[in-house]
C-alpha cells in the first residue's frame, strides 16, 4: 500500500502521467477510475482513429495514471507516447472521441448470432473486409465463416478469418457501408467426395498425401527381402499414408510410424548384407560383430508377413 500512495502522490504533484503496473490496483479499482475512453487504447483512438480493445488483457503492463483516471494501451510503445504527451490523447485535445456504445462492434456469438433469427446478414454473408481490402473486385467476394460475427449499427457482419473480424472491429466505420456488384458469384454446392469418379475423388481427397509418399518411396527405392519390388514400393506407400494421415489418430499415426521406420530397417538388410557379405568363406571372429544377427534376421523374413509380423 506504501507504494501505490508514493506513486499516487507523485503524479498529484508532478502532474504527469505515471505506469500503473505492480501497483495492486483492484479491478474494481480499476472500473471505478477508468477515463473517458473506458478499456480503449486512447493512443491508437488519436493516432489512426482505430478502437483497440484493451479489456481482453486483464494485465495493467501497459496501463498509465492521469489527472486521476486509469487509462490502458495495447502496446508498450503506445504507453511510452503516453506517458511522454499524455495531454494530447485526453480532452480536450484529443481529436477522437469514444464513440456512443451503440456505435462500438460487439462481437457476437454462435449462439447470439442464433438469437438474432431471422435478422441476416449483411452483404449477403460476404466478408465485408476481405471485399474492400480487395478493392471489392469480383475475386474479393468471400463468404464469412458465421464462428466470426460482429454486431454494428444494429446489423451484422461475419468475416472470413478471426483476424478480419479483429481488423473491422478496430476500424468499423471503413468497412460497414458497402454495396454489392449485381453480380455475385454462384452458390458453392457442397459434393460428397465419395460421388466423385475415382480420378476424382483421388485428386480432390488424397492427392496431395499421395504425392508425398510417391515422392518418399522413390527417394528411398525399398526393397524388402523375399518381396518383389513393386510389392515392396506399395507396402511403403501404404505404411506412408498410414502415419501422415491428417484426420487419423495420434495412436494409429505413431503406430504405423513404427511400422514404416521398421520396415525400412528391414529394407536396409539387404544392402549391409551385399556389402559385407564375400565370395570366400570368413570364420565368426573376422566377421563384422552384427553381421551374423542381420543375417539371421534376413533369413527369418522369408515367411513374415511385413504388415503384422
Amino acid at each position: 500500500m506504501l507504494t501505490v500512495k508514493i506513486a499516487v502522490i507523485h503524479v498529484l504533484i508532478t502532474g504527469k502521467a505515471a505506469c500503473i503496473d505492480n501497483l495492486c490496483i483492484t479491478p474494481q479499482d480499476l472500473v471505478s477510475r477508468l477515463g473517458e475512453f473506458g478499456q480503449f487504447c486512447p493512443v491508437s483512438l488519436a493516432e489512426a482513429n482505430e478502437l483497440f480493445d484493451c479489456s481482453v488483457n486483464e494485465s495493467l503492463e501497459f496501463a498509465a495514471e492521469f489527472r486521476g483516471h486509469y487509462y490502458k494501451m495495447h502496446s508498450w510503445e503506445k504507453l511510452q507516447k503516453f506517458l511522454v504527451n499524455p495531454e494530447l490523447y485526453v480532452p480536450p485535445l484529443a481529436p477522437h472521441p469514444l464513440p456512443p456504445a451503440d456505435m462500438i462492434p460487439k462481437r457476437l456469438t454462435l449462439s447470439e448470432l442464433k438469437h438474432r433469427f431471422p435478422k441476416c446478414a449483411e452483404l449477403q454473408g460476404y466478408c465485408p473486409v476481405t471485399y474492400q481490402d480487395g478493392k471489392q473486385r469480383y475475386e474479393a467476394l468471400v463468404p464469412g465463416n458465421i464462428n466470426h460475427a460482429v454486431e454494428y449499427r444494429d446489423r451484422i457482419y461475419i468475416f472470413e478469418t478471426k483476424e478480419k473480424l479483429e481488423k473491422f472491429l478496430r476500424s468499423p466505420q471503413k468497412y460497414w457501408d458497402q454495396k454489392l456488384p449485381h453480380k455475385l458469384p454462384p452458390l458453392k454446392q457442397p459434393i460428397s467426395l465419395t460421388s466423385l469418379p475415382l480420378p476424382g475423388y483421388l485428386e480432390q481427397g488424397i492427392a496431395t498425401s499421395l504425392i508425398k509418399a510417391m515422392n518418399a518411396v522413390g527417394c528411398l527405392k525399398p526393397k524388402f527381402p523375399f518381396l518383389s519390388v513393386r510389392r515392396s514400393a506399395l507396402l511403403y506407400i501404404a505404411f506412408h499414408l498410414k502415419a501422415f494421415n491428417p484426420k487419423g489418430s495420434e495412436y494409429t499415426r505413431r503406430k504405423y510410424k513404427k511400422k514404416m521406420e521398421q520396415f525400412v530397417e528391414r529394407c536396409e538388410l539387404i544392402t549391409y548384407l551385399g556389402a559385407k557379405m564375400t565370395k570366400k568363406y570368413k570364420e565368426p571372429q573376422f566377421r563384422a560383430i552384427d553381421f551374423d544377427h542381420k543375417l539371421q534376421t534376413f533369413l527369418s523374413l522369408r515367411n513374415i508377413d511385413p504388415v503384422n509380423g
